[in-house]
């Protein structure tokens, strides 16, 4: 769809909407669904009354989403769906009648399980898959085109950062309604500071968590009302994360797939990355991408730990090789560092909540959810 225009407002999503005044009213239609080759798919543009023979219409609106994600990892597939619910946000909250998904221009069948709860949540219902069953796949399968059709190809690109924002904040509220969770402050006591440890096993976990622990546990403690929580993201349901985090105002986790729930703690919250050695040369700038996602969120980066040691490279250590070793390495620690990291944060965070109880007083901040 490369050659067909998109429409855009400044500041808003970029996409492209069949039929509408660009598509000269026509509706998009769609042969073939091949996953492991994508030049086998195509599609067309049809007016309503001379669709292709042995076409099915498919009635309702149909999300399209045509990108270079994966939809099975959290922070790829979040991208993806962003755009998706900024149009959602601003047409009135319509909801789709089913999901088209592309990767590479190859159809893809499901995703992640917690992007898959995300979407149901934000949507009001579990999020339709199509398949194209029972649809003729004989000679690349007979064509499919549908009633009303909005394409992404371009994740988040084109949007503002306020704009960015008010879709997290619609995602969170969602989710959070869909768990259970208070709308409101995390709990009678709105000067109390959360502090989560999120930890990771395997790849980029610590060497010593029980040193980690101490060290944040012990600042923790210096902070009147400050609570400490240590968790593990890989034995947590998608609405104990959802709850955990509306518990969190400081974050403390290694860079992984996990941080990407980091827009899911109340807006102006804080989060302390870290990561072991080599990244800073030869991650690329993917190795920032919660530094966005937390600007785009309202949150607060409080910047990033990356420890100078760790397993050698037999090549030089800027030889985009060594990212093979170092991708996956363990994270050490700096007590010093570490400790006066976490105070100054911490320091930071309490006296943020102070001013705030001071000039809110405890009315609560929640109307419910914008859709």
């Amino acid at each position: 769809m490369s050659s067909l225009y998109d429409c855009h407002q400044e500041g808003e999503v970029q996409y492209q909407q069949f039929p509408s005044k660009s598509s000269q009213n026509r509706l998009l239609c769609i042969k073939g669904r091949d996953n492991h080759d994508g030049s086998w798919n195509y599609y067309a543009l049809a007016w309503p009354k001379a669709l292709p023979y042995n076409a099915t219409l498919m009635k309702g609106l149909t999300f399209v989403s045509y990108n270079h994600y994966s939809y099975e990892n959290i922070w790829h597939g979040l991208s993806a769906m962003v755009p998706f619910v900024a149009w959602h946000q601003k047409n009135n909250c319509e909801l789709p009648t089913r999901w088209i998904l592309y990767h590479w221009g190859e159809l893809r069948l499901g995703m992640g399980p917690w992007l898959q709860t995300l979407m149901h949540a934000t949507f009001d219902g579990e999020p339709v898959i199509e398949r194209f069953d029972g649809i003729n796949d004989e000679d690349g399968g007979d064509p499919v085109c549908f009633e009303k059709a909005v394409v992404m190809r371009h994740n988040e690109g084109g949007m503002s950062r306020e704009r960015r924002m008010e879709v997290y904040d619609l995602m969170r509220c969602k989710a959070r309604m869909y768990c259970n969770v208070s709308l409101d402050n995390k709990d009678d006591n709105h000067k109390a500071v959360g502090m989560t440890l999120l930890m990771r096993t395997g790849p980029r976990s610590f060497t010593n968590e029980p040193a980690i622990i101490g060290i944040f546990e012990k600042e923790c403690a210096k902070i009147d009302g400050c609570r400490m929580t240590v968790a593990y993201s890989n034995n947590l349901t998608f609405c104990e994360q959802v709850k955990l985090m509306s518990m969190t105002d400081i974050l403390v986790s290694p860079h992984g797939a996990q941080l990407t729930n980091i827009f899911l703690m109340d807006r102006n919250s804080s989060v302390m990355e870290f990561f072991p050695k080599g990244w800073l040369k030869l991650a690329g700038v993917g190795q920032y991408v919660f530094h966005w996602i937390a600007s785009w969120s309202g949150m607060r980066h409080q910047g990033a730990w990356r420890d100078p040691n760790g397993e050698n490279c037999t090549y030089s250590e800027d030889d985009r090789r060594c990212m093979s070793i170092y991708k996956n390495g363990r994270i050490g620690y700096n007590e010093t560092y570490f400790s006066e990291w976490a105070r100054n944060v911490l320091n930071e965070v309490k006296t943020m909540k102070l001013e705030k109880s001071q000039s809110n007083g405890s009315a609560s901040s929640s109307n419910g959810c914008m859709c």
